[in-house]
């Protein structure tokens, strides 16, 4: 198990990026959390196994269809948190 905190800039709030980027963690059985930060960016905390964390980035760099994503700023690392689920943090 491992972990990615991303940070996601470019057209992202307000768009449902936060609503799609759940959907689709669950869907890849991925547990975490994603929110919207004061400065217009997303952050996205995602823990689960390699193969699903890489599918999850690669859909984070395009986003919902109405997002418009300028820069995905990936850093991996162990697993940290017993997370449950992937949640939509306001």
């Amino acid at each position: 198990m491992h972990r990615i905190d991303v940070i996601v800039t470019g057209q992202v709030q307000g768009v449902w990026f936060r609503r799609n980027t759940q959907e689709k963690a669950r869907e890849l059985c991925i547990t975490g959390w994603v929110r919207n930060e004061s400065d217009g960016t997303v952050t996205v905390v995602a823990e689960g196994n390699d193969k699903l964390l890489i599918k999850l980035a690669k859909w984070l760099e395009i986003g919902s269809p109405d997002a418009n994503v300028d820069t995905l700023k990936v850093n991996w690392g162990d697993a940290k948190e017993k997370l449950n689920s992937f949640d939509v943090i306001k």
